[in-house]
């Protein structure tokens, strides 16, 4: 399976199963499209009749390359994954993420909120120190031979719970080593209640930070208000640009959210690098589509316009010195995920778990306080099994729409909660988000094509 694309000014040719990336002139372009429905004969007079300064020779000696390719599986390669996924679902369930949603409450009002401003849909809740330890003993426990443990304080806001959060890192680094683990620990907020403790202790501690912004005050206050229904830009922006000055380690992105309002998603993310945030995220509205900032069939054509813009604008910056990291961009053509994870996704429901204050767990953030999809509690394990399974099976062989999808192992068959909010089943097709996915791959394959298109000059 290849997939074939124009993008600013290259000719692109992925090839799914090997991953190769192939850039070629306009002939080799369109000797490739053919190269499997025409016989040689066909290709030939066709060509010389769309181009009149090539040769017979040319053309052979290009389908002679094509089929060199095909023969080492760099081209139209076959599919020899799809088995493993026997594997996956007989994989033991050995967890390596825990989502701790610390604080079911919120100092903000985004209009947007996915999460009803912070209390999904129940009661306001804070976790409690010993929920917390218990919810850290639960991930050593239930880690098997992973090394590596990743912690998500999310919430709500977590920092209306910041000393319990402090108080959980300490205790997982006071016993990470007598069971040979590394925490990594991630810190999620709005940015209202930063302040030298926090951007002091974060910069120390915690792995990475996410920092919450939508770009362009009129944009962002639009959304996410505070209590009062004042806007929250000015408060927030001073002090995510003195916690990423004072970063010295680890990672940040400054992460945005778009909707039907600001389709010209891109004037936010380069008002955000503008304002000297270098590692930039920017995730469609995940809402009800009756609501009014709900992105439309209408708006796609723009939203798949804008990317483009992004991904030049990113070679442009780049080119001056002044560059920026776009999460969705992120792509290692070379070294990039392993086959299994490329197959089987982020893991939620399996490998990934979300813990709420009281202890239960789901299958991850987006499907808290829904009953249908509880699983247990960080004392007794996973109780619902059969759920478990059926999240084992959500992966990129589960889905009949997936087969023919050039981008398959790229999204791994999308967000399963996504696919629930958008079609009631965790194993339907988020059609729209895959649109919007597989504009943002073949930009992230551009760019790379770009970079190494300018280190050869």
């Amino acid at each position: 399976m290849i997939h074939q694309y124009k993008l600013n000014g290259y000719n692109i040719i992925l090839d799914t199963y090997s991953g190769s990336v192939h850039v070629v002139d306009n002939v080799a372009y369109d000797i490739i499209s053919m190269y499997k429905d025409c016989d040689t004969n066909k290709i030939t007079n066709l060509m010389l009749q769309k181009y009149k300064d090539i040769t017979t020779n040319d053309v052979q000696d290009c389908i002679n390359d094509v089929a060199f390719l095909e023969k080492e599986n760099k081209l139209f390669s076959q599919d020899p994954y799809r088995d493993i996924t026997i594997n996956i679902r007989s994989k033991k369930n050995d967890v390596k993420a825990l989502c701790l949603h610390v604080s079911h409450t919120c100092n903000l009002n985004c209009e947007y909120c996915f999460a009803s401003q912070g209390n999904y849909k129940g009661k306001r809740a804070l976790m409690s120190y010993d929920t917390g330890k218990r919810a850290i003993d639960f991930l050593i426990e239930n880690s098997g031979k992973r090394r590596n443990l990743e912690v998500d304080f999310f919430g709500g806001e977590p920092l209306m719970n910041w000393e319990v959060c402090k108080e959980l890192v300490m205790y997982a680094r006071s016993i990470e080593k007598s069971f040979n683990k590394n925490f990594r620990f991630t810190l999620t907020t709005n940015g209202m209640l930063i302040d030298d403790d926090v951007i002091d202790f974060t910069n120390e501690q915690m792995d990475n930070v996410v920092l919450s912004l939508d770009g362009r005050k009129e944009v962002h206050d639009r959304l996410r208000k505070d209590i009062k229904g004042n806007g929250s830009y000015d408060v927030i922006v001073p002090k995510f640009q003195k916690l990423v000055k004072n970063r010295t380690k680890g990672t940040y992105y400054v992460r945005g959210t778009y909707t039907h309002f600001n389709t010209d998603f891109t004037n936010d993310i380069f008002h955000m690098a503008d304002l000297g945030f270098k590692e930039l995220s920017m995730e469609p509205v995940v809402c009800h589509p009756e609501d009014p900032y709900a992105l439309t069939k209408s708006d796609l054509p723009i939203l798949l316009e804008q990317y483009e813009i992004l991904a030049k604008e990113m070679i442009n910056r780049e080119n001056q010195n002044k560059g920026f990291t776009f999460y969705h961009y992120m792509i290692d053509l070379n070294h990039g995920p392993c086959i299994y994870k490329r197959i089987s996704g982020c893991g939620s429901g399996t490998e990934y778990l979300a813990v709420t204050p009281w202890g239960e767990l789901f299958p991850c953030h987006q499907f808290v306080s829904d009953p249908r999809y509880s699983m247990g509690d960080i004392w007794k394990g996973i109780t619902n099994t059969d759920l478990q399974y059926k999240f084992k099976q959500c992966n990129v062989y589960a889905r009949k729409e997936c087969d023919e999808c050039w981008a398959k192992l790229y999204c791994s068959g999308g967000c399963a909660a996504n696919a629930y909010h958008a079609t009631g089943n965790i194993l339907g097709t988020y059609e729209y988000g895959c649109t919007l996915f597989k504009k943002r791959i073949e930009c992230a394959i551009m760019i790379q094509v770009a970079k190494q298109d300018v280190k050869k000059v």
